[in-house]
């Protein structure tokens, strides 16, 4: 297992993937390994499974609990953003590559307080478990190309939901 930080707690996970003439096995975490790099237990309560095409772009959500986000097969840009206030990475983002290529998988680790969003450069199945089973009335975030954020999407136009198109800036959500 490699590991690094991107923002405050929020990790990048990479395991060795194992080819043969079957196909391949991956390992995508082990809890115990995510508990001794976070320092504190892990608990996972539901997992997710969406499909999207290329072009979609999902976020960035806020929600109230820690996610370990997974592409099962495609390629996403990854982007995630720390929205604690008072935290000296607020407001800051990192993106990277994941799924295949660009090769090794990888999962990321995004507390809760942070938010994430990707864009799918192929069409993608995106796993992710979260430490809280779903509340709508907990759900929020901030707007995909708010300037403060200074993620550099590879398209200017995304197809996104509805409530994604109607989320608000970091400076209205915090103002």
């Amino acid at each position: 297992m490699a590991a690094r930080r991107l923002l405050g707690d929020a990790i990048l996970v990479e395991h060795g993937r194992c080819d043969d003439d079957r196909g391949f096995f991956n390992q995508t975490y082990q809890a115990g390994e995510l508990e001794q790099l976070l320092g504190r237990p892990l608990r996972l309560r539901q997992g997710n499974h969406s499909r999207s095409r290329r072009g979609v772009l999902r976020g960035f959500h806020l929600e109230p609990w820690d996610k370990l986000a997974y592409v099962v097969r495609g390629t996403v840009m990854f982007a995630v953003t720390d929205l604690r206030v008072g935290s000296p990475t607020f407001g800051r983002a990192e993106t990277v590559l994941l799924g295949d290529p660009p090769g090794r998988p990888a999962r990321v680790f995004v507390p809760r307080g942070f938010a994430n969003a990707f864009f799918c450069l192929t069409e993608v199945d995106y796993i992710n478990d979260v430490s809280e089973e779903f509340d709508p009335t907990h759900r929020h975030g901030v707007i995909w190309n708010d300037p403060t954020l200074g993620v550099k999407w590879p398209t200017v136009d995304p197809l996104l939901s509805v409530s994604d198109r109607r989320l608000p800036t970091v400076a209205e959500l915090f103002g």
